[in-house]
C-alpha cells in the first residue's frame, strides 16, 4: 500500500449528509474525532431524519436545514460531501478561514489501508465497476466494490481487511475534491458532456475527471479507451489501451457473443474490465469467465418485467443525454421512452434522431419535460407531457403492444422529484411490479 497524508485536524465540519457524508462523519467519530454535520435540507424530508438519528446516536453534532457557514468557524477541517457544490456557503467559508478541505474519497483513501482501483468516465461506471468486482471474486480475490454504486467508501473504514482491493466508482464530483489520491489502476471509460450545471465548462469537467490519473507513479496502471483523443495524461502511470481496434492485435479472450450484457457500450465496459483485471495480474481463465457470467446492475438497462408481450425497462441510471442513446441504441423500433427530470444544462438534441427512428411514444416528466418537448418536436413521433412517473407509466402500458418496449430512461437529474436515481428507478419498478 502506498503511504498515506496524515488528515488535517479536527474539529471536523461534514457538510451534506446524504450517503457518503453521513458515511464520512460515522468514519470520523469512530476514531474519537469531534464532528459537526450539517445539511441545507429540510428537517422532515425522511432520509435526513434518518441520518440524523444515526449520527446522533454515535455523539456527531447534527444541524439540519443549515448551510454550515456559521459553523465553519468551529471546525479546523471541513469534509465536503459529492453533491455539495464548491460555491456553498460553508465552502466559501471554510476556505476563507484558511480551513483544509477534503472530499469525502480523498478521507476514505487516506483512511483505508488498501489497493485501490478508481473507474472513473461520463457513461459505464457503476457497470464496469461491478463487472471489475466480479471478476475479482471469479479468480477468488478479495475485493469491495464502493463509491457511487451504493457503499459509500468511507463507510469501509475500519471493517475491511488489507488485503481486499477497493474497486472504486469515482464520479466527477469526488474526484475534483482530491488532493493526493493516488489509485494502484484508474480506468477512465469515455467522455462526453455531463454536469455543465455544476461544471463551469466542458473542459473544466474533463479536468475533473483527468484527477484520477494526476498522482499516479510508474507503478500504477492507467487504463483509457485507444481512441481517446488525448496524448498526455497527467501523472505518469503506465497506459493501457482498451477498444476495438485493438482486437486484430491482441489473442482473443473470448468470442463477443459470450459477453454477458448485451450491447455494443457493454464490449466497451467489459474490455475496460478485462484491461484493467489483466494489467493487475488477475488469472486470464478467471477474467474470461467473469466476462461471461456478470448479471448487471440495478437502473441500468434493467429488464424489471414482461407483461402481455410489453418489456419494462429501468434505465433511471441514464442520467445524461449520452447514457440514454445507449439505452435507445439497446433496443429496435417499437419503443414507448418516459424521460425526463432535472436538466443540467445539457443539449437534448442528440435524442431526436434515435427518438424518430425507434419510438412509437416519448412521455415526458419533471422540470425539464418542456425543453426535452422542444428538442424533439420535429420527430414527428407522439410527445405527451405528463409531469408525473405515475401519469406517464400509466400512458405508456395503455398504448404499448406485444413485442414492444416500455424504456425508462430519463436523460436528466433525478432531484426535482427524488433524492437519487436509485430511488427514482424504484418507484418505477414498484409501479411496473403493482400492476
Amino acid at each position: 500500500m502506498k503511504p498515506r497524508p496524515p488528515l488535517p485536524g479536527g474539529p471536523y465540519l461534514v457538510v451534506g449528509l446524504a450517503r457518503s457524508g453521513a458515511s464520512a462523519a460515522l468514519a470520523l467519530r469512530a476514531r474519537g474525532e469531534e464532528v459537526i454535520g450539517c445539511d441545507a435540507g429540510a428537517p422532515e424530508e425522511e432520509r435526513l431524519r434518518q441520518a440524523a438519528g444515526r449520527l446522533s446516536q454515535a455523539g456527531v453534532e447534527v444541524h439540519l436545514d443549515a448551510s454550515g457557514d456559521v459553523l465553519a468557524a468551529r471546525a479546523r477541517t471541513l469534509i465536503k460531501s459529492p453533491g455539495v457544490s464548491g460555491n456553498a456557503p460553508a465552502i466559501q467559508a471554510a476556505r476563507e478561514r484558511g480551513l483544509a478541505v477534503l472530499g469525502e474519497l480523498e478521507l476514505a483513501w487516506r483512511l483505508l489501508p488498501n489497493e485501490f482501483i478508481a473507474v472513473t468516465g461520463t457513461n459505464g461506471k457503476t457497470t464496469t465497476t461491478e463487472w471489475i468486482g466480479h471478476i475479482h471474486r471469479e479468480a477468488g480475490a478479495p475485493v469491495a466494490v464502493a463509491g457511487n454504486v451504493g457503499t459509500a467508501a468511507s463507510s469501509l473504514v475500519g471493517s475491511l481487511d488489507p488485503g481486499h482491493t477497493v474497486v472504486c466508482e469515482a464520479s466527477s464530483f469526488q474526484l475534483e475534491d482530491t488532493e493526493d489520491f493516488s489509485p494502484e489502476a484508474a480506468v477512465l471509460l469515455n467522455l462526453a458532456p455531463d454536469h455543465l450545471d455544476r461544471h463551469a465548462s466542458y473542459e473544466q469537467y474533463v479536468a475533473a475527471k483527468l484527477k484520477v490519473f494526476s498522482n499516479q507513479d510508474r507503478d500504477d496502471v492507467a487504463v483509457v479507451p485507444v481512441d481517446l483523443g488525448i496524448e498526455e495524461l497527467p501523472g505518469s502511470a503506465r497506459r493501457v489501451p482498451f477498444g476495438a481496434e485493438l482486437a486484430s492485435e491482441l489473442e482473443p479472450l473470448l468470442a463477443l457473443d459470450e459477453i454477458s450484457l448485451p450491447g455494443e457500450h457493454n464490449r466497451q465496459n467489459a474490455m475496460a474490465a478485462a484491461a484493467v483485471c489483466l494489467a493487475r495480474g488477475l488469472d486470464l481463465e478467471a477474467v474470461a469467465a467473469g466476462l461471461r457470467t456478470f448479471k448487471g446492475v440495478a437502473h441500468r438497462l434493467e429488464l424489471v418485467a414482461v407483461r402481455d408481450g410489453v418489456s419494462y425497462v429501468n434505465d433511471s441510471k441514464a442520467t445524461n443525454v449520452a447514457s440514454t442513446v445507449v439505452g435507445l441504441r439497446a433496443y429496435g423500433d417499437g419503443i414507448h421512452l418516459i424521460a425526463g427530470g432535472r436538466g443540467k444544462l445539457q443539449d437534448f438534441a442528440p435524442l431526436a434522431p434515435l427518438v424518430a427512428e425507434r419510438c412509437r411514444a416519448v412521455y415526458l416528466i419533471g422540470e425539464a419535460a418542456g425543453e426535452l418537448a422542444d428538442a424533439l418536436k420535429d420527430t414527428a413521433v407522439p410527445l405527451h407531457v405528463m409531469h408525473e412517473l405515475e401519469e406517464a407509466l400509466s400512458g405508456a402500458r395503455a398504448a404499448a403492444q406485444a413485442g414492444e418496449v416500455v424504456l425508462f430512461s430519463p436523460a436528466c437529474a433525478s432531484y426535482d422529484q427524488y433524492p437519487d436515481f436509485e430511488a427514482r428507478g424504484e418507484h418505477f419498478r414498484s409501479l411496473v411490479e403493482g400492476a
